[in-house]
């Protein structure tokens, strides 16, 4: 190796420093460098994609609903008529039908009031329907609906919602006879625009001019049973630990495991008001690990415990 030299009067300088066009250099290319290392890292990244990614599972239509569950979703519109299901009973932010949950004497959900009205009778059956008014039969039945009266239209639809009930698998065609008034007629034009995939559209373009906000006709879904059927066929129900699961055989969130906790023990597994409470109980309890360092007894108790030896311990000189 070539050696610099460097005049003894500059080396008692100060400020003196070596030129660096005097020390040996190495073609480097960066733009070389940058390619390969961008390479490798989208390499990396799609093999973890593919081995680690959450599964990505399509969403249920209204449409696809009416195919695989036609008897749930009769059932479920004739609900909405009879005002059984629950968005008819939920109460705030949709509707004044119920309390909500509460916190004690503090009725949370009632303190925003009804922020999004919605009229399950109304919206998810016969506002839709009208679309269908050039079919006699349905246009018969809308007038019937609205003649008569609120009560009249509850002993219809509750009529039908019990006699669904009894039928073999709610099957529609099985029901016994009864005064069922329109309703039978307005729960099979339900499905009928559910079927046809028109449904979901009449639902989202009604709430905005470009058809995104999906809440009504996910609300009109839930109403259902097939939606709770599909999400504890993939271990999601609440008291699966469905917080902290993941749609198919993939592994969930288990930092989550706290949260849900709760849900599997009572009072909280047998309580109406138990989103709430257990919400309320995990504030507490995140400000008391947030407390901890000012906390008398619990802060000291790591230099009690002497866990701290394990890992620092006086080593031989």
């Amino acid at each position: 190796m070539s050696t610099v030299r460097v005049p003894r009067s500059e080396r008692r300088g100060a400020t003196w420093a070596p030129d660096s066009h005097a020390f040996p250099t190495r073609r480097y290319d960066l733009v070389k460098e940058f390619v390969i290392a961008l390479v490798v890292m989208l390499v990396l990244a799609v093999v973890a994609a593919i081995v680690f990614s959450s599964p990505d599972e399509p969403a249920i239509s209204l449409q696809q609903w009416a195919r695989q569950a036609p008897n749930d979703v009769v059932a479920t519109a004739t609900g909405e008529l009879a005002g059984t299901t629950t968005s008819a009973s939920y109460g705030p932010p949709y509707n004044t039908a119920g309390d909500g949950q509460t916190l004690g004497p503090l009725a949370l959900q009632k303190l925003a009031g009804v922020a999004d009205p919605v009229d399950p009778a109304n919206d998810f059956v016969i506002t839709p329907l009208r679309t269908l008014s050039a079919q006699p039969l349905v246009a018969a039945a809308l007038r019937q609906w609205a003649a008569a009266s609120a009560d009249q239209r509850t002993a219809w639809a509750q009529a039908y919602s019990d006699a669904l009930g009894k039928a073999p698998d709610g099957d529609p065609t099985k029901v016994a006879p009864g005064d069922y008034g329109p309703v039978p007629v307005l729960a099979r034009g339900v499905l009928a625009l559910a079927s046809s995939g028109a449904l979901e559209g009449l639902l989202t373009s009604r709430t905005s001019f470009f058809g995104v906000d999906s809440t009504k006709p996910l609300l009109l879904l839930a109403d259902g049973s097939h939606l709770e059927d599909r999400a504890r066929a993939q271990n999601l129900g609440g008291d699966q630990w469905g917080i902290m699961n993941e749609t198919g055989n993939y592994p969930g969130q288990p930092w989550l495991w706290l949260y849900t906790l709760w849900y599997q023990i009572p009072p909280f597994s047998t309580s109406d008001n138990a989103d709430v409470q257990v919400w309320a109980l995990m504030i507490l309890l995140s400000i008391g690990f947030i407390c901890i360092p000012w906390i008398p007894g619990l802060r000291t108790l790591p230099k009690h415990l002497g866990v701290h030896r394990l890992i620092w311990r006086n080593r031989p000189r």
